[in-house]
């Protein structure tokens, strides 16, 4: 049997990323991957940056990392107003001016996707490990969202399980023969909760089954640092909202 930890959009909350990894290594898994977006809306962008650097632990190009990386221009996304439009070019703006160039440097580069082929006895099992869809890492996968475009993709190619973030909205979920595996988000979770996310799979010979796993972390602490700082107040308020 192996057990896989998979972690993702950390968004700069280094206390939730320390309550994941603190209960990932607690449960003895050894082996943790992260899909990436480690940056933005919350003051530790450095800091979680460093530790993926010094960790070993695997890590995707996420789309905010590769807009800090490469210093991308912002455009507007349609499912935002026009108030979370603008906090959001403020908090992404802070990025680009604080964290340092070394860390910009090291998230370039960062590889797109993991593909893991595992032998169990006589059995392989593959795994694709994304931050957001098969084409894009800015495209949101939904639970509700037709699988058979994917599973077709992913046939094709033998995969039998697929990892995915972005959205920061966890699930699991079955289609066919291929397992679809959200992470969810440890840092800014879109859950009602709001407590960090991430994702277990098991394998064996015969199968690869994944449980959500949700953490709490000190969160009044984190979105206290939020307001602190020049990130807008706008990120603490949501962490908090019920």
């Amino acid at each position: 049997m192996v057990r896989i930890a998979v972690i993702s959009d950390i968004h700069g909350n280094l206390l939730a990323l320390n309550e994941v990894i603190k209960d990932i290594k607690n449960k003895n898994i050894s082996q943790v991957y992260c899909l990436g977006d480690l940056v933005d809306f919350a003051p530790w962008s450095n800091d979680v940056i460093s530790f993926f650097r010094n960790s070993g632990i695997p890590c995707l190009l996420g789309n905010h990392d590769e807009r800090i990386a490469f210093d991308l221009p912002l455009f507007p996304l349609l499912h935002h107003d026009n108030y979370e439009t603008k906090n959001r070019f403020e908090a992404i703006n802070h990025s680009k001016k604080h964290i340092n160039l070394e860390n910009k440097e090291w998230l370039g580069s960062l590889p797109y996707q993991f593909k893991l082929m595992y032998k169990i006895n006589d059995s392989y099992k593959k795994i694709l490990l994304v931050h957001a869809s098969l084409d894009r890492n800015d495209e949101y996968v939904y639970e509700a969202d037709d699988k058979q475009k994917m599973y077709s993709v992913l046939k094709e190619k033998e995969v039998d399980a697929l990892v995915m973030g972005h959205t920061h909205q966890s699930y699991v979920q079955q289609f066919s023969d291929i397992l679809f595996v959200n992470s969810g988000s440890v840092g800014r979770s879109k859950e009602i909760d709001r407590k960090a996310t991430y994702s277990i799979l098991t394998l064996d010979e015969n199968s690869i089954k994944a449980e959500i796993i949700k953490i709490d972390y000190p969160i009044e602490e984190v979105a206290s640092a939020i307001y602190s700082s020049e990130i807008p107040n706008f990120y603490g308020d949501f962490l908090l909202k019920k």
